[in-house]
């Protein structure tokens, strides 16, 4: 089979390599790709969001199966156009896509259905929010509305700090379109877990859980990221915990999305915080997390390409999924400047890692090797019999790799004694 996988991180990269080892793929593409995945597949110089430039490209290849792995292009309506020039594609249509591409329709959603969310409240107005803010408890939580690249969540510790972020998305268009509307929600508090589930609008069948680190300093300082590592699994995810939520979130979602006549079809994610009043869902995305999917799929022993199919076909009930009992960490490895602005083209010095998996995220192969080329530039990945194992490896591998500017937190999943 022929294959074309949409995107150019590290989740992407970590979905090819697992692609790679179907004995049934015999080619695969990526658009637009990176300088790691170009040595596992053939990258195409098409963008991510070009929705018309990846269906001619499909179909001139004759792609048996195309993989939308990215945000953007999901709330597009890839899936959409693609299926509509008769190729199969493998993520969500546009239309249940909006579980992610919109906070405050996902909120609703919730509200209807039943599902633990914190309290909130949507606004468009900026003084009708200000106003709201006069007899908020703090801190509060404000939210662009829509697609932020995972920055667009503002944890406001006093009134000033969420009049600024109010100020920002509502009257400046920090990020665009994404915050003309915005939710002010309940501040809630507990240990965070990601469950990302394969489902085919039908059935959902979860994957190990994971747990990913969103603030770039150690002890979760600084500003949001789009993921500065993840490690899986949860130490607090207990067989309980998850019975809990496949009964009272997971299941409520996906015949919810149904009833709303959007069945949800492809891998969705369910961002959770572990309260003392039970599990509640923080968010969802409408895809395989980053850097969450650089520590699952390691894990995984199935075929994804048979996964992937029995999921387009609405047949994932007759799917046995199998894990690998290890644990597995993966750190960031960052540009300087990141989340804010930053340099590209650096070179970048690997040394020799062993025992390691490197995904690539921003890196392109330059004249004289490899450089930067975004502001998450590699995951590191290790597998081992326990989490703290997983972490000497990968921090061990780490000091073999060298670019300028380069840094990483050196908490990941050190986590377990702060939040208890």
């Amino acid at each position: 089979m022929k294959i074309l996988v949409v995107g150019g991180g590290g989740r992407e990269h970590a979905i090819v390599w697992k692609l790679s080892q179907s004995p049934r793929v015999s080619r695969i593409y990526c658009a637009p790709g990176n300088g790691g995945i170009a040595s596992m597949a053939e990258c195409i110089e098409i963008e991510a969001t070009d929705l018309d430039g990846i269906t001619v490209f499909a179909r001139e290849k004759e792609i048996d199966l195309t993989v939308v792995a990215p945000d953007d292009p999901l709330a597009m309506g890839m899936v959409d156009k693609l299926e509509a020039n008769g190729l199969r594609a493998f993520g969500p249509r546009k239309a249940a896509a909006r579980l992610e591409s919109s906070k405050v329709y996902a909120k609703e959603f919730m509200k209807k259905y039943g599902i633990p969310t914190a309290e909130y409240q949507a606004f468009e107005s900026y003084e009708d929010a200000l106003s709201y803010l006069k007899q908020a408890d703090f801190p509060v939580v404000v939210k662009a509305d829509g697609l932020a690249l995972g920055k667009g969540v503002i944890i406001a510790s006093s009134r000033e700090e969420a009049e600024n972020a109010l100020r920002e998305m509502l009257l400046e268009g920090r990020f665009g379109d994404a915050g003309k509307r915005i939710l002010i929600e309940e501040f809630i508090t507990g240990p965070e877990v990601s469950i990302l589930a394969f489902t085919d609008g039908r059935t959902a069948i979860p994957m190990v859980s994971s747990q990913d680190h969103k603030r770039v300093y150690d002890g979760d300082k600084g500003p949001n990221t789009g993921g500065m590592g993840a490690f899986s699994p949860s130490p607090f995810y207990t067989a309980d915990i998850a019975k809990y939520v496949e009964k009272n979130i997971i299941e409520p979602t996906i015949r919810g999305m149904g009833e709303e006549g959007s069945p949800f079809k492809g891998v969705l994610y369910f961002g959770l915080m572990l309260t003392s009043d039970g599990p509640k869902v923080l968010e969802y995305n409408a895809r395989f997390g980053d850097p969450e999917t650089q520590a699952v799929l390691p894990r995984l022993k199935s075929d994804l390409l048979e996964i992937m199919e029995a999921v387009i076909d609405e047949r994932l009930d007759q799917m046995q999924i199998d894990w690998d009992d290890r644990a597995a960490a993966c750190v960031v490895l960052a540009s300087g400047g990141y989340p804010g602005s930053y340099d590209k083209g650096i070179p970048i010095e690997i040394g020799e890692v062993t025992d390691c998996l490197l995904f690539h995220a921003g890196t392109a192969q330059g004249l004289h090797g490899l450089v930067t080329n975004g502001g998450r530039v590699l995951g590191v990945t290790a597998l081992g019999k326990d989490l703290e194992q997983c972490i000497r490896k990968v921090y061990g591998s780490i000091n073999r790799i060298y670019f300028k500017g380069m840094h990483y937190r050196r908490d990941i999943g050190r986590i377990k004694e702060r939040e208890q």
